[in-house]
């Protein structure tokens, strides 16, 4: 079994881990429907906006837990990805802070004003979706600046946005009714293609920017245990086509499955970066014993976690409770 000290750093990335998960799922669909919004006919917008108004603001929550843990938990690796992703860290906050400004004030804006805030909103979030996905690139390569560091970098800085906006459709067709559902189910066709080609020839590509990752998935016996998740992936990708492409497969109210099956997608696709890397947190530089605060110091960390992660846990699913429904459109006194 193993030692407390080695156990520790362990809990703690699987909570960093988990928490950048749930923040890419729950923060992904609303990013993707600030993609989607310049799509929508304007008096479907606000209903587009209705649809994340509770959730979106909590969502970011789960950012801030994963960066939290990763500060106070992991040090030395923190301060090597924060000085390697600087600028795209800061663009993302910028893109952020613009969805923020921009859901604020289109509600109250004059309507002349309306449509520059319609525009800032898919700004933003095409900001920060984009940021992302270069920051993920980034990490994937250890950090490469070399040129194939930077196609692979920009694939996935393409691919993400590609993703949230099938997340967002997803997200659409459960929360919308109407001429607005049946868009969201084009939308999500649409997404689906780009999304898949790109995730293609990212985990082709993977190999060649980490030699390590080939022997782990493809050495034997491991690549008949790992066969199924590859085998699953295409499954759920395909019955999103299926499902978007059968009006009334949505219309009896099985639409819910296109947005099930992206989630699906992203869990298999985060588990696989999962086992690719591991143990490194920093890839080809630093183990997780290796970038892990002292145990005294995460003992502490842990009691503050084991109270504040429930507490989030809760408060998210209660929120989804609440608002759960079809939403209508946007509007304060």
């Amino acid at each position: 079994m193993p030692a407390w000290s080695e156990l520790l750093p362990l809990v703690f990335m699987a909570v960093m881990g988990l928490s950048l998960l749930a923040y890419v799922i729950l923060d992904g669909y609303d990013l993707g429907v600030g993609l989607l919004l310049p799509l929508g006919h304007d008096d479907q917008k606000d209903t587009m906006i209705s649809s994340i108004g509770p959730f979106w603001d909590a969502n970011e929550t789960w950012l801030v837990l994963g960066v939290g843990v990763l500060l106070v938990a992991f040090p030395k690796a923190h301060g090597i990805v924060l000085q390697a992703l600087y600028l795209p860290v800061a663009i993302m906050l910028i893109g952020l802070i613009l969805r923020g400004v921009a859901f604020d004030f289109r509600v109250k804006a004059p309507l002349p004003y309306k449509p520059f805030w319609n525009r800032t909103f898919f700004a933003g979030s095409a900001t920060a979706a984009g940021a992302q996905g270069w920051m993920l690139g980034s990490y994937i390569t250890g950090f490469d600046h070399g040129l194939l560091g930077w196609a692979f970098s920009l694939g996935v800085a393409v691919t993400l946005p590609a993703a949230y906006a099938l997340l967002g459709a997803g997200w659409l067709i459960m929360k919308t009714e109407g001429e607005l559902q049946t868009r969201a189910v084009g939308w999500a066709r649409r997404a689906l293609w780009p999304m898949a080609a790109g995730l293609a020839v990212i985990s082709a590509a993977t190999p060649l920017v980490h030699e390590a990752v080939v022997e782990k998935w493809f050495g034997m016996p491991q690549v008949f245990a790992l066969l199924p998740v590859p085998l699953v992936c295409a499954s759920a990708l395909l019955a999103i086509w299926w499902v978007s492409t059968r009006p009334a497969v949505v219309a009896a109210g099985y639409g819910w499955l296109v947005f099930a099956n992206t989630v699906l997608v992203f869990v298999l696709a985060f588990f696989g970066l999962a086992y690719s890397i591991l143990p490194d947190i920093v890839i080809g530089q630093l183990t997780v014993w290796e970038a892990a605060a002292a145990t005294e110091s995460l003992t502490v960390i842990f009691i503050g976690t084991a109270i504040t992660l429930p507490v989030i846990i809760g408060y998210t699913v209660f929120m989804y409770r609440v608002f759960w429904g079809k939403a209508r459109s946007l509007s304060y006194g």
